[in-house]
């Protein structure tokens, strides 16, 4: 054996064990940092689970009275809006439907919402405002109260607020977490409601996923028609990125057996709002020119409500755009999931979405004029 062939021997006498005590402590590192993750994460779920805001099937609802207008003759109008929280406007492109942004400036977002106030400034004539997606107070819209905002900007209105977004802390996405949200519906009326209530749909989401998730629901306003009779206005906002018919069905039911109960009792009932769905009926050759229309995969069945029951959308005009881009007319896919459902005793004159070009939310507001018959 040569002198080279001695050393090699005696090298690897002492670096054989140098070396397995390396590879020991790197693998107690990483099952120690292993360890200390699984506890942090289950110290995290056990906090959000503990913090979970679980809102009862119904509960009863503040009306903050404001409107001193007495209901006369029988022909109203109603706009609805899904605001995107004023930071869903024409540059975003939002992480949850493919794109890489989390939130928009906060210059974006005062913009947003100066815009959002501005067109409903812009409406004289409207009985009804159904809003859906207003932060009350979260880090992706900076903080601003948007139910402070709506309401001084309807001074007149009747309203109330129904919460079905409320989590200390959303981890997604791992790189820009979207942090505290608190936000939910609105709805303002300029005759002063004698009740309102929020109606809790059914959890569709397992654990832990639903921590993080939307509580949806649909609230509900109840004005007394002098002729003895409610006006019931179901203002709704239904679960999104769902491709399972089964699961929005169980939601489609617990609405439909409310607004059954109350046209029974001889009332009006109107449903109206985000139903993250399109309506029966709806066909992409009835757009305007210029839309790159996409329908959902899940819809509204034809056969959910019978014939005398009247949906009333604006098939050429679209409501919602996705947002996995900046907004480009002519690319970005369009659709419409915002829409009205009516009772057989309430007449449709006219339904018209107001083509915004999605400049401060990712939908268009749409607006019907009905008449209780």
């Amino acid at each position: 054996m040569t002198i080279n062939q001695h050393k090699n021997v005696l090298l690897s006498v002492f670096l054989i064990p140098t070396t397995m005590k390396i590879i020991k402590r790197i693998i107690q590192a990483m099952l120690g940092a292993l360890v200390i993750a699984a506890l942090f994460l289950g110290i995290f779920l056990f906090y959000i689970s503990q913090k979970d805001y679980i809102p009862n099937p119904v509960e009863e609802l503040q009306v903050i009275h404001k409107a001193n207008k007495i209901v006369t003759g029988n022909t109203f109008n109603m706009i609805i809006w899904n605001l995107g929280y004023a930071g869903l406007g024409s540059q975003m492109d939002f992480f949850y439907d493919g794109g890489s942004r989390t939130r928009a400036s906060e210059a974006e977002t005062r913009q947003n919402m100066e815009g959002i106030k501005k067109y409903i400034q812009s409406q004289h004539d409207v009985d009804f405002w159904l809003f859906q997606e207003v932060d009350f107070h979260a880090k992706r819209t900076y903080g601003i109260d948007e139910s402070i905002e709506l309401a001084h900007c309807l001074p007149d209105y009747s309203y109330v607020a129904a919460v079905n977004y409320d989590v200390p802390f959303v981890p997604v996405p791992l790189s820009d977490p979207m942090g505290k949200v608190k936000a939910g519906l609105m709805s303002f009326s300029r005759f002063s409601p004698r009740m309102a209530r929020r109606y809790a749909y059914p959890q569709i989401a397992g654990w832990p996923e639903r921590l993080f998730l939307l509580d949806r629901c649909f609230s509900e306003l109840r004005i007394n028609i002098e002729f003895g009779k409610d006006l019931v206005i179901l203002n709704t906002h239904n679960s999104a990125f769902v491709e399972k018919q089964n699961l929005m069905d169980m939601e489609l039911a617990v609405i439909r057996n409310k607004i059954l109960r109350e046209y029974e009792s001889g009332n009006y009932v109107i449903v109206a709002g985000d139903w993250n769905m399109n309506p029966p009926g709806l066909t992409a050759s009835g757009f305007r020119a210029g839309y790159v229309f996409r329908s959902t995969k899940v819809f509204v069945p034809s056969d959910f409500m019978s014939d005398e029951w009247n949906y009333a959308f604006d098939g050429s005009t679209p409501s919602n755009r996705w947002v996995d881009q900046p907004y480009v007319p002519g690319k970005t896919p369009v659709t419409t999931i915002d829409f009205f459902l009516t009772s057989p005793n309430v007449g449709i004159l006219s339904v018209e979405a107001a083509d915004l070009g999605f400049l401060f939310s990712d939908h268009n507001p749409v607006k019907l004029q009905f008449v209780l018959q």
